[in-house]
């Protein structure tokens, strides 16, 4: 019996729970095939398959990267996410980790993300998502 696919909200959670447990195969099953990684600047890096195997090296290499959701916003099949991290590929103490602000941005198909997007914390970035302004504390820009 096919399962119901996942609300956008309850896919993003889903896919961070993943990434957070280093559940690469789980998290393949929350990406479309044509998923999309986009970090900062960089070109995209297209396909589910693509995506796993670059999922897996992080994973590997940074076993205890840990995203931190502090506020959510879903606005159809699009949900901005506000955080922060800690054990990432920066190599910052985790206390000073914590202290930067990301943002996360996701669209999700059927119940599984066809995009998942990092983009730099700015005032501007976290007004056209939907996010609350900085308000002492998170933030790069």
């Amino acid at each position: 019996m096919p399962r119901t696919p996942l609300p956008p909200l309850a896919a993003v959670v889903s896919f961070i729970d993943c990434i957070n447990r280093g559940d690469v195969d789980a998290l393949a099953n929350l990406m479309t095939a044509g998923h999309r990684l986009i970090v900062l600047d960089e070109p995209p890096l297209t396909g589910r398959a693509e995506n796993v195997k670059a999922w897996k090296g992080y994973a590997s290499a940074f076993p205890r990267y840990v995203i931190y959701p502090q506020h959510i916003v879903a606005d159809g099949p699009r949900v901005a996410v506000l955080g922060s991290t800690t054990g990432s590929h920066l190599g910052l103490p985790d206390d000073d980790e914590r202290k930067l602000g990301v943002i996360w941005l996701a669209e999700v198909t059927d119940g599984a993300l066809s995009r998942w997007q990092i983009v730099a914390d700015t005032p501007l970035a976290r007004a056209e998502a939907g996010l609350p302004p900085p308000v002492g504390g998170l933030t790069r820009g």
